[in-house]
């Protein structure tokens, strides 16, 4: 199937950027199935190996409109990162859109608010949806945006379950919840605890953003969830709205992840949902199998995030979860026995 894909910018006019000088930028990037002779391009020069695309091709017509998987990637990264997931869920017949959260995206600065305030994320995408002509155009009638569904890593599973209406009780790096000798902050902002309360005292955005911490964000659109990897901030949400959950949820953790531990994180969130079911990968597998294969560039750079165990077909892993994540959401509506690694989305009396 030949890939489509268009990119842009959107701005969410109720919400200020970190800077105060205008309102919040949302970055996006859209796959879809394409007309079979719509012209590719050759990928980019990037860490990540990307299929070509074809750039802004029309969309390839069929009856029904293309169900939406709305993607959310890991605290420092981008849409670009999850591509490998997108483009899998297009050949299963699907369109992905993506975003890369302000302040928290390595396709501008890192901001210490946009790593503090991860709740701004969830809205991300939820505008996306509000304001679904301002990318839809001629592909109008082609994509459904009104029945839903998101897909996130790491700190991209934490924005998606805030979509399902987890509520944050506190923040993961706030200075009254660390512990003496702990982590201050994640890989990609170590100090990060450290800026919090210069924050609070010299930026209004920040304050502001602050105080929406416990607000909900629950986003009914939104009909199941695919939750790769959640990190420790997951810990700090209300157990009592993680009960109150009724969205089918699929937890994927690799069961060597150092820096989202199975049992510490995904297990917690496991046994407090009603319809979650839980994988943990054998084999080894750590944090990074949930990002793209690397390239030359991407292995010479950052080879921590692209080397797998000896035996692991990284490609053979996301193929792998591209088949779980579109049977999650084909069959997202039917009531199953709840069995931990197994599909199973049955409430938990």
């Amino acid at each position: 199937m030949t890939l489509g894909f268009r990119d842009g910018a959107l701005y969410d006019e109720k919400r200020s950027n970190w800077d105060a000088a205008g309102p919040r930028p949302i970055s996006w990037s859209l796959w879809y199935p394409a007309v079979d002779d719509a012209q590719s391009d050759v990928p980019e020069r990037s860490w990540f190996q990307k299929a070509a695309v074809a750039r802004n091709a029309p969309i390839r017509p069929r009856a029904r409109p293309y169900p939406l998987v709305l993607l959310s990637h890991g605290t420092g990264g981008s849409a670009a990162g999850l591509e490998w997931l997108a483009r899998r869920l297009v050949n299963r017949g699907f369109a992905a859109l993506g975003v890369s959260h302000h302040g928290n995206t390595g396709i501008e600065p890192y901001r210490a608010e946009g790593f503090a305030c991860l709740w701004e994320r969830a809205p991300d995408l939820s505008t996306m949806l509000d304001h679904c002509d301002a990318w839809l155009s001629d592909l109008s009638g082609h994509i459904d945006t009104n029945s839903v569904f998101a897909a996130g890593f790491s700190a991209g599973a934490y924005s998606v379950m805030l979509l399902l209406g987890a509520v944050a009780q506190f923040s993961q790096f706030e200075p009254s919840r660390m512990k003496p000798g702990g982590a201050r902050g994640p890989r990609e902002f170590p100090d990060l605890a450290d800026h919090i309360p210069a924050l609070l005292r010299t930026s209004d955005v920040f304050r502001h953003s602050w105080s929406r911490m416990s607000n909900s964000y629950r986003d009914d659109r939104i009909k199941a969830a695919l939750i790769c990897a959640p990190g420790r901030s997951v810990l700090g949400f209300s157990e009592e709205s993680l009960k109150a959950v009724d969205a089918p949820a699929l937890i994927l953790v690799g069961d060597a992840d150092r820096a989202a531990p199975a049992e510490e994180c995904s297990s917690w969130l496991h046994a407090r949902l009603r319809r979650s079911a839980l994988k943990i990968f054998g084999g080894g597998l750590g944090h990074y199998v949930f990002v793209p294969e690397g390239t030359a560039l991407g292995l010479a750079f950052a080879a921590e995030l692209f080397t797998d165990p000896p035996g692991i077909e990284r490609a053979a892993v996301h193929d792998e979860i591209a088949d779980l994540s579109a049977a999650l959401f084909q069959d997202s509506g039917i009531i199953a026995e709840k069995a931990t690694n197994e599909d199973a989305f049955a409430p938990r009396r």
